[in-house]
């Protein structure tokens, strides 16, 4: 089997599976009883929540055929596309299971755990809802984020460069660190002027002291070697802190940075919960107030989402400003 057979294989394996959930979603009929499917008006369409469920189906079908296309032309990205050929044509069978269970028969207890048409009712129904808290979840989310990542890769490099400041700053940075950022929430909505800057005070400091923490280690880990090396060049202090130890962090400033961006999510949600008038996380609770339980698990869908696509894009910053070492490292 040739290259270009082999990859028209593994496009047709990935997709199959959520072709094959959409048209047994069509042709089995609805068995369980009571179960509606109420038309809404969505781009001047009139569309009820199954039929979103298969439109969904189909763009998801034409999503992975696009990058299969795409795909073929580079040699790295064809054999992962490859390898993740299998798991895809998996996901949609649990799909179709899940439809089956959750909608056509209602096996599952309701109302939580509906069926995927029903959680596509949430986005049919009140999309601009889902959409407007996302947003603000997202401003939130990157407010805290960035600045963290900043104060935090600024922390350590003065820790982990300056005898003095590690002195000072390192015990408060091992103390804080094994108290969860949502603790403070009381002192943040009490000292700070909204909710907004409490919430976003929380996700700052759950990332600020991560990063910290190991940027400092990668500055203090740097070798001598490189060092007098660059002083032997005519690097004054500040030339070898930017142009020596920092590069040297880089990897564990990256590992920080990962590993808070799960913490980050985590407090923003249970900010979003206690005391935000808008967010994922609040209009998770509110859902479940009403049992709405539908719409809980449309927004914990939108979390997976954003979550997944924030963290390929540092997956792809760190490849960019570590791609010095490909070939280096396994």
């Amino acid at each position: 089997m040739n290259k270009k057979t082999k990859h028209i294989l593994s496009i047709i394996i990935t997709t199959i599976g959520f072709a094959i959930a959409a048209i047994l979603n069509i042709l089995i009929p609805q068995k369980a009883e009571g179960v509606t499917f109420e038309p809404h008006q969505l781009f001047g369409t009139e569309i009820n929540s199954n039929q979103a469920y298969r439109v969904v189906l189909i763009a998801i079908i034409v999503l992975y055929i696009v990058i299969g296309i795409v795909d073929a032309h580079s040699k790295e990205r064809r054999k992962k596309y490859q390898k993740a050929a299998p798991f895809r044509f998996v996901m949609g069978l649990l799909l179709l299971l899940w439809d089956i269970l959750g909608t056509k028969y209602q096996v599952l207890t309701q109302p939580f755990f509906p069926g995927p048409a029903g959680i596509m009712e949430a986005f049919v129904a009140e999309g601009d809802f889902v959409l407007q808290n996302t947003l603000y979840s997202l401003r939130l989310y990157l407010v805290g984020f960035i600045s963290g990542t900043f104060a935090g890769i600024i922390t350590g490099v003065l820790v982990g460069w300056f005898p003095k400041v590690s002195y000072w700053v390192s015990p408060v940075l091992k103390v804080l660190g094994v108290i969860p950022a949502v603790a403070w929430m009381p002192f943040a909505l009490t000292l700070l002027p909204t909710p907004f800057s409490a919430a976003v005070f929380l996700i700052a400091v759950a990332v600020w002291i991560l990063v910290a923490t190991l940027t400092a280690a990668g500055v203090e880990s740097t070798p001598k070697t490189q060092f007098e090396a660059g002083r032997t060049l005519g690097g004054n202090e500040w030339y070898l802190v930017y142009h020596v130890a920092l590069p040297h962090a880089l990897p564990q400033i990256f590992t920080g940075i990962t590993t808070a961006n799960g913490y980050a999510f985590t407090t923003l949600v249970m900010a979003e919960m206690m005391g935000q008038p808008g967010g994922l996380g609040y209009y998770i609770n509110a859902s479940k107030v009403w049992s709405a339980y539908y719409k809980v698990f449309a927004a914990i869908i939108v979390m997976a989402i954003l979550f997944s696509i924030i963290t390929n894009l540092i997956e792809l910053l760190q490849k960019h400003m570590l791609r010095w070492q490909k070939g280096v490292v396994r």
